[in-house]
């Protein structure tokens, strides 16, 4: 695989080409023993109309009550200095994550708790899960930015001792042409994988089996569940369509952090010395 990608275009012709496209279950009612027996063997799992419109609506105006609000109680990452946005539209394009919201707004708390939500993760992991991350992640019209192939447990605030589940939710439409999620099924069961400071904290572009790459569309409300060592990316999003999306982490409620060492050794390149 060639490196040193130089453009967006040629970053997503080269890394995000796909062998297939997952369809999703219909609903979380068709979800049995055979279905997270699949979870557990793939590392994913997609679910169609899990949120109604009323929850999909209200999440979108949280979100952006917060982005366009003059001081907000969350967390808001911007690609551009703050100040240099005069409207709600230049803040609404600029915006690339919303986070830390769960506390402050009890409408996207609501979602992270979802009761159907939580049944389905405690049926997966045989215990209680419990919240450890909350997140939105924008991809605005016209070049919102890719996140590279990755593993969410290599992030430390994911790095547990048993395995962390991801639940990506699609407010607006996720597909292809504007950063659905992309997934190597069965990657999950390598393990950690290292991962270098390139255009992210990421998997190295070469160590990446594109050939194998499955994306995963979505319809507003629909949900991808994601094993924390999937290895994962989406691509940049040059539609004109927006693309919102709620992410919620949740580990075992008996899974403790591991040690500063042990994530070294299983997500960095300091046991092997190894260049990407």
């Amino acid at each position: 695989m060639k490196r040193n990608l130089e453009t967006p275009e040629e970053i997503n012709r080269v890394l995000y080409s796909y062998s297939s496209i997952h369809e999703g279950y219909r609903s979380l009612d068709e979800i049995g023993e055979e279905q997270a027996k699949e979870y557990w063997q793939q590392g994913f799992l997609a679910v169609e109309n899990v949120l109604n419109a009323e929850e999909i609506s209200g999440s979108i105006d949280a979100l952006m009550d917060n982005i366009f609000a003059e001081h907000s109680n969350c967390k808001i990452q911007y690609t551009v200095p703050k100040e240099t946005l005069k409207t709600n539209r230049e803040k609404e394009l600029a915006v690339r994550k919303v986070y830390d919201f769960v506390d402050h707004s009890e409408v996207l708390r609501a979602i992270a708790y979802h009761p159907d939500i939580v049944a389905f993760l405690e049926k997966l992991m045989g215990e209680k899960p419990k919240l450890i991350q909350d997140m939105a992640l924008l991809k605005p019209p016209q070049g919102g930015g890719e996140k590279p192939w990755h593993q969410d447990m290599a992030y430390g605030v994911l790095t547990y001792d048993k395995p962390v589940v991801g639940v990506w939710i699609a407010l607006d439409e996720a597909g292809v042409d504007n950063g659905c999620m992309q997934v190597i099924p069965r990657s999950h069961m390598d393990g950690g994988i290292p991962h270098y400071a390139v255009r992210d904290w990421q998997i190295c572009d070469t160590n990446v089996p594109v050939e194998r790459n499955v994306i995963v569309p979505l319809k507003p409300g629909g949900m991808l569940f994601f094993h924390g060592q999937l290895v994962h990316g989406t691509a940049y999003n040059f539609s004109d369509k927006k693309r919102r999306a709620l992410q919620f982490h949740y580990a075992p409620e008996s899974a403790e952090r591991v040690s500063p060492k042990e994530y070294k050794r299983m997500y960095t390149n300091e046991m092997s010395g190894a260049e990407c």
